[in-house]
């Protein structure tokens, strides 16, 4: 069987169903039919727009972001595909905070679904800390398919790891 240590949390029969589409080399064309075209969200501009405009629509009192660009240090070696941080720095006795988002730059070619599904979770973090319930229900209200895209990255990062490049 193969390495499919993505989807290792998840019940026996739906690994034994993606083994079976990796071991007769089905996954990327799956994917490649779910999911047919990429994004063309390829600026650090872009997407910095791309995520306000879903953070105007779902968190418009949360804390503001004032970076969001792509950034090549991130893989799934750290276990992290986006990452989000806040400082606070004291500003002249007043506390001032940045939030930033950092999406890996992997996700620069890829179906906007998936990239869609990294920025939720990461501009869910603003709200949220910690996963949790609230922080996955905050999720579904941003994208209602959160779950589903979740495991589709979880699928396509299998197929990374074992064939390559499918965009």
């Amino acid at each position: 069987m193969p390495n499919l240590h993505y989807i290792a949390h998840y019940p026996e029969q739906l690994k034994a169903q993606i083994a079976r589409l990796v071991q007769e080399e089905k996954l990327g064309r799956y994917l490649l039919t779910k999911y047919p075209k990429t994004h063309t969200i390829s600026s650090d501009k872009a997407l910095y727009n791309y995520v306000m405009e879903i953070r105007s629509e779902f968190l418009r009192k949360s804390e503001p972001v004032t970076k969001v660009l792509y950034d090549g240090k991130i893989s799934d070696i750290n276990d992290a595909l986006g990452l989000h941080r806040v400082t606070i720095k004291n500003h002249g006795g007043r506390l001032r905070s940045k939030s930033e988002i950092r999406v890996a730059t992997l996700f620069k070619n890829t179906p906007e679904p998936f990239l869609k599904m990294i920025c939720v979770h990461e501009l869910a973090h603003l709200k949220e800390k910690e996963h949790h319930k609230a922080f996955y229900a905050l999720c579904e209200k941003m994208e209602p398919h959160y779950h589903q895209l979740e495991f589709d990255v979880r699928l396509y990062m299998t197929h990374l790891d074992l064939f390559g490049k499918l965009y």
